[in-house]
């Protein structure tokens, strides 16, 4: 047996509980870990409430990343004592997750903990640090230079946000953050790196098809109205890394920003990101986050906070990043 936080349906609401769960009921899979760390997601949040279509079969254990050990495995990969990494990959949505003791998975979706890493670092970064580090790397990958002006990050109060500024700031750009909670969150995000903070609102109301020309890149968590001003608003040859829809998955935008200042829209997919690029993202965001990040931008819960910490995240109430010790 293991502890587990199970989701069930009944009279067609979702309902979360931790509870003890038989190892034989652990889905197929090539290896076996036991999970230190997961963290609490927008995702996971929308999954634990059942405010979106996340899971579609039940019972499910939520939580789509995790860290640990492996204790058996029939992947050549890996050895009972590896540390392991999963982000992505439908766990968590259509395969036990991560909110648990216990989680059995495919080799593939793993990769191998850096060695200058341990479990909780892993899940303060986590999926939300991983999407971050892409969509950065999108920037940096499209020739932006640092003096190129202002860099919008939208949501920046959430974990792709919050870790999205600090790695820019780190990489020398001038970063902008934009948040709705900029009363409570401004220190942090200035303590963070950003060099401006805006007020959501100022994005939220209907644009032009072009605007004033204002920001070199965007790195866009909430989609929608926020992202179609900001693109608007975008420099000559401008880029922007998107890849959420905290505010909607409309694009209420024109082809003007595109064909008439050379705009690019770059779309950041980390769940079913390839292998190496994984790697290759980890080593590079363990290298750029300095230590202060860490102090201050991750909450450690219980699974049993985990409930209360999804219906605050789904309303936009949870700041950067949040640690789920198992």
């Amino acid at each position: 047996m293991f502890k587990a936080l199970l989701l069930e349906q009944q009279q067609g609401q979702t309902v979360a509980q931790v509870t003890q769960v038989a190892e034989s009921l652990l889905p197929d899979g090539d290896v076996t870990v036991k999970v230190s760390y997961s963290s609490l997601n927008y995702k996971d949040g929308l999954a634990v409430t059942g405010t979106g279509k996340i899971i579609r079969q039940y019972p499910m254990v939520p939580g789509i990343d995790f860290a640990g050990e492996v204790v058996q495995s029939a992947d050549p990969r890996y050895q009972a004592g590896d540390k392991v990494i999963l982000t992505g990959w439908g766990v968590g949505e259509n395969h036990w997750g991560g909110m648990a003791e216990l989680a059995r998975v495919k080799g593939d979706w793993l990769v191998p903990m850096p060695a200058n890493c341990d479990a909780a670092t892993a899940m303060l970064i986590g999926t939300a640090g991983l999407t971050a580090m892409l969509c950065v790397q999108a920037i940096v990958d499209a020739k932006i230079p640092t003096d190129a002006g202002e860099v919008l990050v939208t949501g920046a109060s959430g974990g792709v946000g919050s870790t999205a500024v600090a790695l820019l700031a780190k990489l020398g750009y001038q970063v902008t953050a934009s948040s709705g909670r900029l009363e409570k969150n401004g220190p942090l995000l200035t303590a963070l790196g950003a060099t401006q903070l805006l007020d959501r609102n100022e994005l939220a109301e209907p644009s032009r098809p072009l605007e004033k020309q204002r920001w070199a890149a965007v790195v866009d968590t909430v989609g929608d109205q926020p992202l179609a001003t900001a693109l608007a608003q975008m420099n000559y040859g401008g880029v922007a890394a998107i890849c959420g829809l905290a505010a909607g998955y409309k694009l209420p935008t024109t082809v003007m920003p595109f064909i008439l200042r050379g705009v690019s829209l770059l779309g950041i997919d980390s769940v079913y990101c390839p292998r190496e690029k994984r790697i290759a993202a980890w080593n590079r965001i363990l290298e750029l986050l300095p230590a202060s990040f860490f102090e201050q931008a991750g909450t450690e819960i219980s699974l049993a906070e985990v409930p209360q910490y999804a219906a605050d995240i789904v309303k936009g109430a949870v700041t950067g990043r949040t640690l789920v010790k198992i």
